[in-house]
């Protein structure tokens, strides 16, 4: 074992500029072929001491600079992580078992602009100023940084939510304690390592690794950490408003989605039939923001679901390596399993399996037999009130239903705790306005899906989150503000 042990990748906490080893380890595994790859520190109450005391440590020095001189530093790191944008696009995908592809084309390329993006924004912003000439007084705001940000972030997306959390916070001049997930801390550590040669001073960004109830916990309940940003389950995010609320801690929350796709029969399904699949099965199914209840009108409904379901069972699954696979195998054994008894209690509750689980056979290469895998999976005749239309299944498996009328699906869409993202497929302009009005969603997209404008608010409502994330949204969040009122 010695050997075997030899050849995997050890992590190590990242603490007021160091790497520090831990005393004990958890393993990873490599989603597609089923093997542990790597070992990933088991931190607790003592790292997250550490490195909450050097993040303090590092707060005047970095909170005093100018925004132009965090600003340039934060280019800088971005400039370093686009350089090895290769080497991070491998390591996601091996790491949490996304195609490729997905990850040279959205994975890295997102997390260096988060870096771009609050580079630039913490340039532009305006503090407010009112006068009362009656008084002969005048009001102004100041924005200070708060201390030090807790942020958690999760599996999915590992380096692309981590940096939109740490972004943000290091431009306003807060200092950092991160914990990213324990499935998926290899993009986070190898970021680690850029991070002095960017300029970011020791302290301001520490990372420490470990699980969600021991050093997650121990960072939500340290008295010196007065906010925290989390992306991940509603669960969670329950026992962390629990345990933060003796420290009225600021929270910033966000959470799952039931996410809707409501197709009517004057959409063009040439686009919405491709964007559709994407938002049902990109990467895995395994985002936030992925469509899993698709609700069209009745007189597209056949014509829908037989393009649909022909163009599903061409998506390629296999070795996320594979340039050419269209999707490649989700985060654990254990996910694997809940996202597949999703789909047999649908079918114990009469649905159709139209495609992919149970219905199609899988051929994987020789090397992924033991890997994670699933195939994009359709669903139609599921009634409303099922678990798999009213839960986050959070896989490769969405539900086609049918309906009638623009109040009907509106009702229907709006009839799940959830409220992240909603998609309208519709050539009526005047519907497409009416129908986003009125769905109880953070986000509407129309006509496509997942197009961001990162200056706009970002967030969901009802059990799918606290709090927008943007430019002005993030800014308002990792910063305190002050009224001064001066007579004269």
């Amino acid at each position: 074992t010695m050997a075997h042990s030899k050849a995997l990748l050890v992590l190590e906490n990242f603490i007021a500029g160091k790497f520090v080893p831990c005393s004990s380890y958890i393993d990873s595994y490599n989603p597609s072929t089923g093997e542990v790859y790597c070992r990933v520190p088991d931190s607790g109450k003592e790292e997250m001491e550490a490195a909450v005391k050097a993040a303090k440590a590092a707060f005047p020095v970095w909170s005093s600079k100018s925004p132009l001189e965090r600003s340039q530093i934060l280019n800088k790191l971005a400039d370093l992580i686009e350089h090895d944008l290769e080497a991070f696009a491998q390591a996601e995908s091996k790491d949490q078992g996304k195609t490729i592809t997905f990850a040279r084309t959205v994975d890295i390329p997102r997390a260096v602009y988060n870096f771009r993006f609050f580079a630039s924004s913490i340039l532009h912003h305006t503090t407010e100023c009112t006068e009362m000439a009656t008084m002969g007084c005048m009001h102004y705001t100041s924005r200070a940084p708060v201390g030090v940000a807790g942020l958690i972030s999760p599996w999915n997306l590992p380096l692309y939510l981590l940096t939109w959390k740490i972004a943000p916070a290091i431009a306003c001049g807060n200092t950092v304690v991160a914990k990213p997930s324990e499935m998926t801390s290899v993009t986070a550590w190898m970021m680690c390592k850029l991070l002095e040669k960017a300029g970011v001073p020791h302290g301001v960004v520490n990372v420490v690794f470990g699980t969600g109830t021991k050093v997650g916990e121990a960072l939500v309940c340290h008295p010196d950490v007065p906010l925290i940003s989390f992306t991940g389950s509603t669960l969670t995010a329950q026992q962390i408003t629990e345990k933060s609320a003796p420290h009225c801690k600021r929270l910033s929350l966000e959470l799952g989605g039931k996410n809707p796709a409501i197709i009517f029969d004057d959409a063009d399904l040439t686009q919405c039939i491709p964007t559709t699949l994407r938002s049902s099965f990109a990467n895995q199914g395994e985002i936030c923001l992925c469509t899993s209840r698709i609700f069209v009108q009745r007189g597209i409904y056949s014509e829908f679901l037989k393009r649909f379901v022909a163009e599903a069972k061409k998506w390629k699954v296999g070795n996320p390596s594979d340039p050419t696979v269209d999707m490649g195998a989700l985060i654990s054994k254990e996910h694997l399993e809940k996202v597949r008894s999703y789909v047999k209690k649908a079918q114990g509750e009469g649905a159709r399996v139209l495609c992919g689980e149970g219905v199609d056979s899988l051929a994987l290469p020789t090397g992924n037999q033991k890997g994670y895998f699933m195939l994009p999976t359709v669903i139609a005749e599921v009634k409303d009130e099922s678990c798999c239309m009213q839960e986050e299944i959070f896989g490769p498996v969405t539900c086609v239903v049918a309906f009638d009328t623009e109040e009907e699906v509106i009702e229907r869409a709006n009839s799940v705790k959830y409220g992240l993202a909603a998609t309208v497929w519709s050539s009526n302009v005047g519907r497409v306005h009416r129908v986003a009005q009125r769905l109880q969603s953070g986000l509407v997209w129309t006509n496509c899906w997942l197009v961001r404008d990162l200056n706009l608010p970002f967030g969901g409502v009802k059990a799918s989150g606290i709090g927008r994330e943007g430019a002005k949204d993030s800014y308002e969040f990792f910063t305190e503000v002050k009224t001064i009122t001066i007579k004269h």
